[in-house]
Order: C-alpha cells, then structure tokens, then sequence
C-alpha cells in the first residue's frame, strides 16, 4: 500500500471513536482507484478517459442496527467525523467496548502483477485498438461497424476492524472487446468477443488483439447466414464457458446468504437435500488466479475462498457476509463479503462461479442429440431468484440436427427454471472453460464477477423462437 492510506495508528484511532457510544464491531474500509478507458468506433478515438478515487466508508454495528458513513477525507479528524456519523447511524448507546489490537494478516495474492497498466504509455493502449479495427474490417466487405474498447484498474483497499483484522489487497484489472456489425440480405448481425482478467498489461504478451476481432467478425459473418430459431420445448447442449451467465443468475444469486434470510430464495432450508442431477458440481472461488472475479480478500478483509455450494447434486452450503455469518453463529463469513466502493455497505455476493468439469468427450454430447439447440454464448436475461424462473438471450446458436451442428440461428430466447436445469441436465463434458468477464448488478452494486462451465446438455429447456 501507499503512504496515502491511514496507518495503523490513525486506523485505530478511527475504531476507537466509532465504538465511542457502544457499537459492539466496527469497520473502517479505504479505497483507492485507478482507471483508464478508451473506446474505439469506426476508425476513430471516441473515448480516453483516466480518473481517480479515494475514499473510506465507516461501518459500525450496534445489537441489529447498523450505521454508515463514508469520506473522502482520508485525514484522521475526517476519518474520526465519518465515524462518529456512523456512530449515530447506528444509534448505539451505552458503555464504550474496547477493541482488540490491530494485527496485519494480508492473504496471499492469487497472481502476481509484472506490468502495471497505468506505467503504460497511452498510445501503446490506442495502437491494440487500431490493431483490432483494422484485423476485424479485413475478414470482409459486409462488415460495416467495429467498435473496440480498452480498460484497466488498480484498487488498493485496506481493511481494518474491532476484532483486530488489518488487511489489505491490490487488484489490478486489464479489459478488450470488440464488437462487429455486418449486414447482409437477411438483415444485420453482431458478433462480439470479450476478454478480462484480474491481470496486469502483460496480458497481451499471450493475447492478439487480431486474433480476437477476427472471431469477433466471424461470428458475425457467419449469423447472416442464420435461420430463424425454432419454437418449442427441446433438448439444448451448451458449450464451454457460453452458460455460465445462466448459473450464475438462476441458481447463484439464490445461494447468496442475504436471500437465504429474506426467504425469497427456492434453495431455503434445502442444506443436505439433492438439488441437482448427481453428476453436477457447483463452485465459488474467489482465488482463482487470474480470472475476473478473484482477489485475495473479499471487502472485509477475509481471505478468498473456494465454496463448494453443490457436490455430487447435494447442496452444501451458501455464500456468507460477515453480517450474516454472524447472525447464524458461524465462526467466519465465506470470503464474499463484497462492495462496489468505499461509498458502500458490503454484501453477500458471487466472485468466480461454475460447474465443473464431467466425463464425456463434447462432441459425443452433440453425436448423441438427434435434434434441439447448440447454445455457444448467452446474452442478457432476466431471473426472478424466488421461483429461478429465467430468461436469457442466445447471441450465438445452431441447430442441432441428426447429431450434428448445421445452421446458425438467429437470436431467441432460452426460457426455464434454475433449480429444474440443475436436476435436467444429462451430460456433462470434459472441456471446461470460463466465459467472458462480467459485472453482477444487485441492490444498486456492481461487481466484477467471472463464471464457467464445461460443455453441458439439459434435456428440455423452451427455445422461444419465430420459426413455424
């Protein structure tokens, strides 16, 4: 961390007065972020943005009220003001509770960072963007739009609390997509690939910007061929990496411990029961090196972990914050205690979620499908978490007919239920990959979030389609 962050006497110091009026636990949260942005869009540069924040939010409980305040002040009479607000937020009153001492107890990072994005000279970051718009505009002449974008990120956080914790964490961020228009007599079609790793611009000594905008361009290519998608209740093989959005929204969000309390959740007081086919192994891990949504501490400073929600079909257990670890009498949260910044409570929320890897060779998984979709990627939806009732767009699908790919379909709709998916699907592969990076919006919070699976086949799903 920078000397721009309170030490630990200062921190303490800002504990000590929020506990002042009989808080029983207390928080202090400081952030400092970094960003730079740029967006390319038909041959010229229509974004290049860099920004800065800093700040601290307060958090102090009292019995089951809870008080926030948040500064940008990182000063120790503005931390001091910020806590006494918090204070009063939370209406504590009573006799003051000393807190432990501070300790540093830093997790381990889950990758290491050799080439920091903001020591990069801007112009290298605008040439992969010229390189992808040039490489996207060659695979044809019914290309017509290229839009390319570029970011990065570093967050410093530095976690300190009542009980003692001192902790703190770098996440460094690099992110590319492009995205392609082509038209042709069926219309217009888009095709668009994504990367993102919590990694630093070393990222692109493995990645080609070229190769990227060529699969972009290709994809969208290739749709203008598409046919209309079929209508109707069928079997549908998803591929490596293209559902993981689906689990993520129609069975994730219901095993995060805050829906487990409102009960507006279909997996409440469901621990122990088989909940999924047996074959079927659902995972959150925040230290998955690399990927999107990994850190080496959550928002409140504990360690990221590797949950195991589902095994073997069986729900295990959920993801906890620390608020409502503590409501339960669990001896710790599941490390996915997370914020969007320092202008925010933490809540319960998803880091790196999928299923793992099965048995079966993938292209047995399509052989052995006589007829119904190859879903390759999966756009937007919408899921409600009480019922896991979905919807979900297909950006990119094919038929499946007499066991093998052929047409491209134009996009439809996969419309179902989360909790019937776990227990229909039938086949699992063995090629798992992680999709594109994503934010997870929840409560007016977004947060980075990766998710994946293996190549999969549910045996009914309702394709919403235009096709008799």
């Amino acid at each position: 961390m920078t000397s721009a962050m309170p030490d630990a006497e200062v921190l303490d110091a800002t504990l000590h007065a929020a506990l002042r009026t009989g808080g029983d636990f207390a928080e202090v949260f400081v952030e400092d972020r970094r960003a730079c942005r740029a967006g390319f869009d038909d041959g010229r540069i229509e974004e290049l943005v860099s920004g800065r924040s800093r700040g601290a939010g307060i958090r102090v409980r009292a019995g089951a009220s809870v008080g926030f305040a948040h500064t940008t002040a990182l000063s120790p009479a503005g931390l001091r003001e910020a806590a006494r607000v918090a204070a009063a937020a939370a209406r504590a009153g009573g006799v003051q509770q000393p807190g432990r001492p501070l300790s540093r107890q830093d997790a381990p990072a889950p990758n290491d960072v050799t080439a920091a994005p903001d020591t990069v000279a801007k112009a290298r970051k605008v040439d992969l963007l010229c390189t992808a718009e040039e490489a996207a505009r060659a695979e044809g002449s019914a290309i017509f739009q290229v839009a390319c974008n570029y970011g990065d990120s570093r967050r410093r956080i530095l976690v300190a609390n009542s009980d003692g914790l001192m902790s703190a964490d770098e996440q460094v961020k690099t992110f590319f997509s492009v995205s392609v228009d082509a038209a042709g007599d069926a219309g217009k079609q888009n095709g668009r690939e994504t990367l993102g790793h919590t990694v630093g611009f070393e990222l692109f000594d493995t990645v080609d910007v070229a190769d990227l905008a060529r699969t972009a361009a290709r994809r969208a290519l290739r749709k203008l061929e598409a046919v209309p998608a079929p209508s109707g209740t069928m079997p549908v093989v998803i591929g490596p990496g293209g559902g993981g959005v689906l689990f993520h929204e129609a069975c994730g969000h219901g095993l995060e411990a805050d829906h487990i309390h409102k009960d507006v959740s279909v997996f409440a007081g469901r621990i122990g029961e088989q909940v999924a086919n047996p074959m079927v192994t659902l995972i959150d891990d925040g230290t998955m090196s690399g990927e999107w949504g990994c850190y080496a501490i959550d928002d409140e400073g504990r360690p990221a972990q590797r949950n195991v929600l589902i095994a073997d079909g069986v729900l295990e257990d959920y993801m906890w914050d620390r608020l409502r670890a503590d409501r339960e009498g669990r001896d710790a949260s599941s490390g996915n205690g997370r914020r969007q910044s320092y202008q925010h409570l933490p809540m319960v929320r998803m880091t790196n979620t999928y299923i793992g890897n099965g048995d079966s060779d993938p292209g047995d998984i399509v052989a052995d499908t006589p007829h119904g979709v190859y879903v390759a990627h999966l756009g937007g939806g919408q899921v409600n978490t009480a019922t896991g009732d979905f919807v979900f767009g297909m950006t990119e699908a094919y038929l499946i007919e007499d066991g093998r790919l052929t047409a491209p379909i134009r996009e439809g709709n996969l419309i179902g239920n989360g909790p019937d998916v776990l227990m229909l699907i039938d086949a699992l592969g063995n090629d798992f990959a992680m999709g594109s990076p994503g934010m997870c919006g929840k409560d007016g919070q977004g947060v980075p979030v990766g998710d994946g699976t293996p190549t999969l086949r549910v045996q009914r799903l309702t394709v919403g389609g235009t096709a008799a």
